[in-house]
């Protein structure tokens, strides 16, 4: 890590220090009067990383959402009596299982079996995106994204938009080109799980947030791609303020074309849920609408977040288990649905159940941070996010 924490100490003293706006040395000011003091931000930031890092682990068992679709769940949920779904999925039974086979990994992340947290994209992105900043500063461009791609990620460890991104890098091209040039996964979710670490750095403040988010984005990504990753951001940052979930979204919403298929899809999953429809119906609706995209775009990702976030009525728990239920890219929509239900409620209100097996470790494939503890990733992030320019 020594290499690291060079590195850290120079993006300080430099290019982070003249990036930033909006900060405070003791704390910070969202919408309004709001204003969280220093160890409260510390305890949401840190919310934060617990709840995306739990929510990825949870999902991780099941993410295939051509196959585990929310019926599929439910049933494997009902076959080893884990419904509902309180901790992490359960390990499959040694008989009677068949049809309901868990990815590969699920041996390092079911309840009973976790020592730390795997290696997954959904964090390892977080973690370079902090690295981005640390290193970077909040004036960093596009290019300087793509270039620490190349230094610190592996690129077997890409995939869809973000490993087309990185060939075109390797052979030359330049933004906005790396996005577009022979890349048929443009608007998929890539660049929404890449996001949080915008909306963490930027609390209460949303505009930030998802101006950088889009900065990042462009790397790989277009149209609702993009606006996936500038909502997610804001939606973050919203929540260090907001009193509920349903507020942040109405916020994140603000930060994103409010003609784009992506605002259109949360939109109509909020007066769903306004209207009382009940959580499985709400599915199916969304199902009928946006299934036609396939399960790693953008927009049906994003309403069975919402849908997770908004029923989830306030509760850590529940919000995991009924994203991660949805279905579709679970272990994104979980890190993602954890972040701002993490951020939302603090790490000293998370179950111990979601954040103890994790053991404040966390494994990544970003180059000089493998094994780092989760507690230190956010004691950086608040230095970002307390830091003034």
């Amino acid at each position: 890590m020594s290499e690291v924490m060079g590195e850290v100490a120079h993006g300080v003293a430099g290019g982070v220090a003249g990036g930033v706006r909006g900060g405070v040395a003791n704390g910070v000011t969202g919408g309004g009067s709001v204003r969280l003091g220093r160890g409260e931000l510390a305890d949401r930031i840190l919310g934060g990383w617990t709840g995306r890092i739990a929510g990825n682990m949870l999902g991780k068992p099941v993410e295939r959402g051509d196959h585990w679709t929310p019926e599929r769940i439910d049933a494997y949920l009902r076959l080893t009596d884990a419904l509902p779904l309180t901790d992490y999925f359960p390990p499959p039974p040694a008989a009677g299982a068949d049809g309901f086979e868990l990815r590969p990994e699920w041996p390092q992340c079911v309840r009973g079996r976790i020592n730390g947290s795997c290696r997954d994209d959904d964090v390892d992105y977080s973690i370079l995106g902090l690295h981005l900043l640390e290193t970077r500063g909040f004036d960093f461009s596009t290019e300087q994204v793509g270039e620490l791609w190349l230094l610190r990620l592996p690129y077997l460890q890409t995939f869809t938009a973000e490993r087309v991104a990185y060939r075109n890098l390797a052979n030359g091209l330049k933004p906005p080109l790396t996005a577009t040039y022979d890349n048929p996964y443009q608007e998929w979710i890539g660049a929404l799980i890449r996001a949080d670490v915008y909306g963490w750095t930027s609390p209460g403040d949303p505009r930030r947030a998802a101006s950088l988010a889009r900065r990042d984005a462009v790397l790989s990504h277009t149209g609702n791609g993009v606006y996936g990753a500038m909502w997610a951001a804001a939606l973050v940052a919203a929540a260090f303020t907001a009193p509920d979930a349903r507020t942040a979204l109405g916020t994140a919403l603000e930060r994103i074309p409010a003609g784009c298929r992506l605002a259109r899809t949360v939109r109509h999953t909020m007066a769903l849920h306004e209207a009382g429809v009940e959580w499985s119906e709400t599915l199916t609706e969304l199902r009928r609408e946006t299934g036609a995209l396939g399960w790693i775009h953008t927009v049906p990702n994003a309403g069975v977040l919402t849908a997770g976030l908004l029923y989830g009525e306030g509760d850590f728990t529940r919000t995991l288990a009924l994203t991660v239920r949805g279905g579709l890219d679970t272990d994104s929509n979980g890190a993602t649905a954890g972040s701002v239900a993490g951020v939302l409620c603090g790490a000293a209100a998370i179950p111990p159940q979601w954040s103890e097996p994790l053991r404040d470790r966390v494994r990544s494939a970003v180059t000089g941070f493998d094994g780092v503890r989760i507690g230190e990733l956010a004691e950086r992030t608040l230095r970002l996010a307390t830091l003034t320019g």
